[in-house]
């Protein structure tokens, strides 16, 4: 079961005492390298049949957005190490669609993940839905069957996106095609003991409540009261009340009348663990909020209400957006295809793979961090670069199942370099330089040449998302218009023999500063030189750091004046 409302410590600094990488030992026993190992070895040692079902599961209320991947990839990881082992697995990932539509959502998004708010579709039409399963709610954007088609088709393309081939499941269609079935009449045989099992967990459990939910015949809203079971006919009498959504009420239309075992829900601490048993489910990984509740009262239901074993379960840590919590009403909301228009697919792979026991940042802002954490995730891989023995051990278990193929002869400019690349439009002028510079090898093959280089129109996305200081047109094809007086032109001669001895960023910066004051020439003034001739603007970026990311030969001949 995922969440998207994440409240924890966050660790977005690169450099940690502890390290980021997942390998344990506790007590002087060695662990595994990589924390899907030892989610296997739990599940292995309960002897599972063939095919191992993995599950995760979300409510199509709204924009799924990266927060809602996490129940994905970390089922994802573990499969992969019990195919690893042999084993025939299932993925699954079920759609809780049969959920009523509670609330209008402030925010929406269309299949291509352009987000918009309630003024761009039929915000009426979904006020006058609520209540009613997300499977007949209309879909706002008109293009699928219904609101949680749209929203589970996202789902599915975000899986897609990320190579994890997950089998989508409508609860709905589980519903409706009889599979829930013997899970619904077996709670209703057993109503006296699934109350009891409730009561340690829900209040409001009287001696007439009836676990399950049907869907009104008159006003399409899906309902709590129910008067009568009929186990012979697998009916229920029903009349329409209100329902209780959080801090409001939707108003039943009074309607009395009958509903099949298949016209309607069991309630949510019902239909989880009803869900394991029909699916087979072996391992299901939940977000830290439902450790509390819902994981204790659907392990509850499972054995003592349903008579089955619960699956294997594994609690992992939410993680924030730019240090915030996903909010779809505040619009702090990201889609896996936003994602992949500025890193690779193996980089936000690599994110995943990271222990989920640990709170983190998905920082926009600073994804260069991100990708140069995974660069050298994958040097230490192929051992090109110094590493502790957890960083080595984790990095050769996992890499070759973040990347779809193991290529040694792969190239990765660095990402702050590529940037500075996609701040001229010319493809060719990219590749001159980055041959230059040193980072595309002579006699490297074609495809690695154009991998390499596929970076920079990422690395452009995101200056452009985040209005950094790569935001900007650099002018190299031309030397811009420019007047300067014979105090500045001096300075800026001597700034690019400083340049030429390769300064750091911080260091550049001072001396910009410095050798103004040298030579008389107002700080501001001598800055705004800067910008005209890199940018032919009078401002810009921060300049010392930015000009450090240049190519050194150019910076330097362009502070000369020489083109």
């Amino acid at each position: 079961m995922s969440t998207d409302d994440p409240h924890a410590d966050i660790d977005e600094k690169r450099e940690t005492t502890s390290s980021p990488y997942t390998i344990q030992r506790e007590g002087g026993e060695d662990h595994h390298a990589f924390w899907a190992d030892e989610v296997a070895d739990r599940i292995e040692a309960r002897g599972p049949d063939e095919p191992v079902v993995i599950k995760g599961g979300i409510s199509p209320s709204g924009v799924p957005h990266l927060g809602n991947v996490n129940e994905i990839m970390r089922g994802y990881y573990v499969a992969e190490v019990l195919r690893e082992r042999g084993h025939e697995v299932r993925q699954v990932f079920t759609a809780d669609d049969r959920d009523p539509l509670r609330k209008l959502p402030r925010t929406l998004c269309d299949l291509e993940g352009n987000l918009v708010g309630l003024g761009a579709v039929d915000a009426g039409a979904l006020g006058r839905n609520l209540g009613a399963p997300y499977t007949d709610v209309a879909d706002p954007f008109g293009c699928c069957d219904s609101y949680g088609d749209h929203f589970s088709t996202i789902i599915q393309d975000s899986a897609d996106a990320l190579d994890v081939p997950i089998e989508l499941l409508s609860t709905t269609e589980l519903y409706e095609s009889g599979e829930l079935e013997p899970v619904v009449r077996h709670v209703l045989e057993n109503q006296d003991r699934a109350r009891e099992v409730l009561a340690n967990y829900q209040e409001k459990v009287d001696d007439e409540y009836v676990p399950f939910n049907p869907i009104c015949e008159e006003c399409g809203k899906v309902t709590e009261t129910v008067t009568d079971v009929d186990l012979e006919r697998e009916t229920v009498e029903y009349r329409c009340t209100d329902l209780e959504a959080g801090d409001r009420t939707i108003s039943g239309c009074g309607h009395e009348g009958t509903a099949t075992f298949r016209e309607g829900k069991l309630p949510w601490r019902f239909e989880w663990p009803g869900q394991w048993q029909v699916l087979g489910v072996d391992f299901e990984p939940f977000g830290k909020d439902h450790a509390e509740g819902s994981w204790p009262s659907g392990e509850d239901v499972a054995r003592n209400v349903l008579g089955i074993e619960p699956p294997v379960p594994m609690v992992y840590e939410w993680f924030t957006l730019d240090g915030e919590p996903f909010s779809s009403s505040a619009g702090n909301v990201v889609l896996v295809s936003e994602v992949l228009e500025v890193l690779e697919s193996e980089v936000l792979r690599y994110f995943f793979a990271k222990d989920p026991s640990k709170a983190r940042d998905f920082s926009i802002e600073r994804l260069d961090l991100l990708v140069d954490e995974f660069d050298r995730f994958e040097a230490i891989y192929f051992g090109e670069v110094e590493a502790s023995e957890s960083e080595r051990e984790f990095a050769e278990r996992v890499y070759p199942l973040v990347v779809e193929e193991v290529h040694e002869e792969r190239i990765r400019l660095p990402y702050t370099f590529a940037a500075v690349l996609g701040m001229t439009d010319d493809p060719a002028l990219r590749e001159e330089i980055a041959r230059r510079e040193g980072h595309l090898p002579e006699g490297a093959p074609e495809w690695a040449i154009e991998a390499a280089l596929a970076r920079v129109e990422r690395a452009r996305n995101w200056a452009r998302r985040t209005g950094n200081e790569f935001d900007y047109e650099l002018k190299r094809t031309g030397l811009p218009d420019h007047e300067f007086d014979a105090a500045t032109e001096d300075a800026l001669d001597e700034l690019a023999d400083f340049v030429e001895t390769g300064p750091d960023a911080e260091t550049l910066q001072g001396e910009i500063y410095e050798t103004a004051k040298r030579h008389d020439v107002p700080v501001g003034e001598f800055f705004a030189a800067g910008y005209r001739l890199f940018f032919d603007e009078t401002q810009g970026p921060k300049l010392g750091p930015f000009l450090a990311k240049v190519d050194r030969e150019f910076v330097v001949d362009r502070l000369r004046r020489e083109r």
